[in-house]
């Protein structure tokens, strides 16, 4: 499973290694993933983010994969001098876990964010929910539960735009 992921991940980075529709950077919030998106149109574009994340019962850390392909909404001129604001929205999956501990889930993505005049950064505020199951098992035993804490999936992100 993990080489699948490793595959994923190194594919987008190959894909687009040589264009100019990169976007790096980092997001906080219910844990840490670092974030790649590739931008196809101005419309739409992926994204990837691998982490930590510590949105789960007993609030210890898990590795945490997700990957989006998003729509860019609409643009709002809301601060000129500032930057443009936008709204993008998106579905994907949800994968993360630890030792005896696992869960997987359909993603969606709402995100406001404003994209700076004058520097190639970004910097927005998203959620993410994410619906499916967190199952536990050890010992030849296993228990599957709804996993409640994909609905913390609460983050600010930050990119460089190449």
């Amino acid at each position: 499973m993990k080489k699948f992921f490793l595959l994923i991940v190194a594919s987008l980075f190959v894909t687009g290694a040589f264009a100019q529709d990169w976007s790096v950077g980092g997001r906080v919030g219910s844990g840490f993933q670092a974030v790649g998106q590739y931008k196809f149109s101005s419309e739409n574009y992926v994204e990837a983010r691998f982490g930590a994340s510590w949105a789960n019962h007993g609030a210890t850390v898990t590795a945490d994969f997700t990957a989006l392909y998003n729509w860019h909404i609409v643009e709002m001129d809301w601060t000129p001098r500032a930057g443009v604001w936008f709204f993008d929205a998106g579905v994907g999956v949800n994968v993360g876990g630890r030792k005896h501990y696992a869960y997987v889930g359909v993603a969606g993505m709402a995100r406001l964010g404003i994209e700076f005049n004058g520097a190639p950064v970004s910097l927005s505020l998203d959620y993410t929910p994410v619906i499916g199951p967190a199952i536990g098992y050890a010992g030849g035993y296993s228990h599957a539960d709804f996993h409640e804490m994909g609905f913390a999936n609460v983050g600010i992100t930050c990119t460089y735009n190449f």
